[in-house]
């Protein structure tokens, strides 16, 4: 097949997009910093299956690290970049919007211009839901205006998106950039509403709702998104942005509920107010990528939660 170069690649999604690169017979360089935003033992636990495979080579190396990032593309061959390191989190890229600039904005930008000097043909940017902000108009589509996010985040996310832009505009990069919603399943980062919580209710303490329950997410699986990922690697041509997501959005509430069907425990609530940042609502429109990259999600959250509260009790 060829020689992709993932990064973030010991995270939730690069770990499995990795995994699938090689069951289709690519060989993966994975590109991780091992940061400290959540425990590092746990994303060397996402690895186990990559290091077992003899086509997977792990550099450990920031993506802000110019020199080690030129070296990483220009000494392997790479066909295929897959940015999926970044800082994440709304919340807190509002405590520290420097980092998250630098990080995300200024590590795209480091990958770009070694995918360009080495003339790597094709570039996949992970972008995020947020950079919607809290648009009016639903199932958010990938022409609505985006010149309104509410965190640096998210802003870091359009940021990133604009870079690809040029990267093609002046020199010829194919890229696609891919707006994941919330996506979930096995190894999701403990941060994230659904591993919290789960991991709270199953230990009998406390989980925080923010909010009166009515805000809504488009929950995703992460067979569904890596499948969109591998179809966007196939045709990545020109410059083009899709929504991955499960186009039906679930109440906060409605969420807590199915939680605790999975796992056959009540939650304990603690109410607060709503918090600045996060967006009332995410609802995909995926007919562009239904259309151009064959996606169709096929788990529904019913089935995703019960795959993921197993994992939880088993790997998590």
């Amino acid at each position: 097949m060829g020689r992709a170069l993932v990064t973030g690649a010991a995270g939730f999604i690069g770990s499995h997009v990795s995994e699938a690169l090689m069951a289709r017979g690519w060989r993966v360089v994975g590109l991780d910093s091992f940061d400290p935003f959540y425990d590092p033992g746990m994303k060397r636990r996402n690895l186990r299956a990559c290091q077992a495979d003899a086509r997977f080579t792990l550099a450990e190396a920031d993506i802000r690290d110019a020199q080690a990032v030129d070296r990483l593309i220009g000494g392997g061959g790479v066909d295929v970049v897959i940015h999926l390191a970044a800082l994440a989190g709304v919340r807190p890229s509002i405590e520290r919007p420097l980092a998250y600039q630098d990080v995300n904005v200024n590590g795209t930008c480091c990958l770009l211009e070694a995918a360009r000097r080495h003339k790597v043909r094709r570039f996949i940017f992970a972008s995020s839901s947020s950079v919607y902000g809290n648009n009016p108009k639903i199932p958010f589509a990938e022409c609505d205006n985006v010149d309104y996010p509410i965190s640096p985040y998210a802003a870091s996310k359009r940021a990133g998106e604009l870079l690809c832009h040029t990267y093609h505009h002046l020199f010829g990069l194919d890229v696609t950039c891919l707006r994941f919603f919330t996506v979930y399943g096995p190894r999701q980062r403990p941060d994230l509403a659904i591993h919290r919580f789960s991991r709270r209710i199953e230990a009998g303490q406390t989980i925080t709702l923010f909010g009166d329950g009515s805000s809504m997410r488009d929950y995703t699986y992460i067979d569904d998104v890596v499948a969109g990922v591998l179809a966007a690697v196939d045709r990545c041509q020109g410059y083009r942005i899709y929504n991955l997501g499960n186009s039906s959005p679930v109440p906060l509430s409605e969420l807590i509920g199915m939680i605790e069907a999975a796992l056959g425990r009540k939650a304990i609530i603690e109410r607060q107010p709503a918090q600045a940042g996060d967006v009332e609502r995410t609802f995909a429109d995926i007919r562009r990528a239904r259309a151009e990259l064959g996606f169709e999600p096929r788990t529904d959250l019913k089935t995703g939660l019960a795959r993921f509260v197993e994992w939880l009790r088993t790997d998590g």
